[in-house]
């Protein structure tokens, strides 16, 4: 297992090293700059400004400087935000995206969990129906319509829950975030739960476990559950892709200050520290989350091991 570590982790140094390398070639090709905008900056003032960032260096020790940096955890200054760097965004906008994260993912595993294995159960029944056109409606609608939805329905019609702000986190503010984000993945959960639950059920082992009058919680929870979840399990890498990527707008329509909104607004002022290093911060979250989803894996089925290959 340690080889194997060792051997993702070098593989995940390597990935994160070809992203921040492609990165910064693109935003280096694309013509203008961070100070190219609608206001026209005298030539004197563009001039200290590209010295004082660095920018007139040669495109190669650019290069070797950012790298050096981001070894030293050092995302640079933040052209879109006087006297602040990447690293001061990111502390700021982080614990809020993170926040959320977390409760829509405890929503989408808990919900599609729950509602996928009551579908199996039920199979063919009304609980099976209605969790199938929930699945549906949560992958068929878009994570801004839903957000937009949500919003302008239980928030300014009916006045259940703010529609705006992060008001120092408070829960009443995360609920619409949270099930707007966590819709599509409770969707796509449900689906796969209700598929191999339906297909462990129909196992000759389940059949035995039953034929020796085993409590039907027993059976479920100790033999159905756990091979259940394997789908489930490999759907977690795109899960959480989703879940960094799906911040962008429900941050933007919530009005949220996290890391997503960060940074939107650092592409369109073409912020070249903040958009590479947000992107250094994504590509790195993904990569530790693929190793952890394999860890998992492991642990669910036994019958895997962390050898470098999947099998029995």
């Amino acid at each position: 297992m340690a080889k194997y570590l060792l051997q993702r982790i070098a593989s995940a140094l390597l990935v994160i090293f070809l992203v921040i390398s492609l990165t910064f070639v693109l935003m280096h090709s694309i013509p203008g700059g961070p100070f190219s905008r609608e206001k026209q900056v005298p030539p004197a003032v563009l001039k200290n400004l590209e010295e004082r960032y660095h920018m007139n260096d040669p495109l190669s020790k650019q290069y070797i400087d950012y790298m050096k940096n981001v070894a030293q955890f050092n995302l640079g200054p933040t052209f879109r935000y006087e006297g602040r760097t990447v690293n001061d965004l990111i502390k700021d906008g982080l614990p809020k995206t993170a926040t959320i994260g977390f409760l829509a993912t405890i929503f989408a595993l808990g919900g599609g969990l729950l509602l996928g294995s009551i579908a199996a159960l039920k199979h063919n029944k009304t609980p099976d129906g209605v969790a199938t056109f929930i699945a549906t409606i949560g992958v068929s609608v878009p994570s801004f319509v839903m957000a937009t939805f949500l919003q302008y329905y239980l928030g300014y019609k009916l006045g259940l829950f703010p529609p705006v702000g992060w008001n120092n986190g408070a829960l009443k503010n995360l609920v619409l975030p949270s099930i707007a984000l966590g819709a599509y993945p409770i969707a796509q959960i449900t689906r796969l739960m209700r598929t191999s639950m339906l297909d462990v059920l129909s196992q000759d082992y389940i059949r035995t476990a039953r034929s020796k009058g085993l409590p039907g919680y027993v059976i479920i929870g100790r033999h159905a559950m756990r091979n259940a979840l394997l789908p489930v399990i490999t759907y977690l890498g795109p899960f959480f892709a989703y879940i960094l990527t799906g911040n962008f707008v429900v941050e933007y329509v919530f009005n949220i200050p996290g890391i997503g909104q960060f940074f939107v607004t650092s592409i369109t002022n073409r912020d070249y520290s903040t958009i590479m290093g947000m992107t250094v911060l994504f590509c790195s979250l993904l990569v530790v989350f693929n190793l952890l989803v394999d860890i998992a894996y492991t642990f669910i089925d036994p019958r895997i091991k962390l050898t470098g290959q999947k099998g029995a």
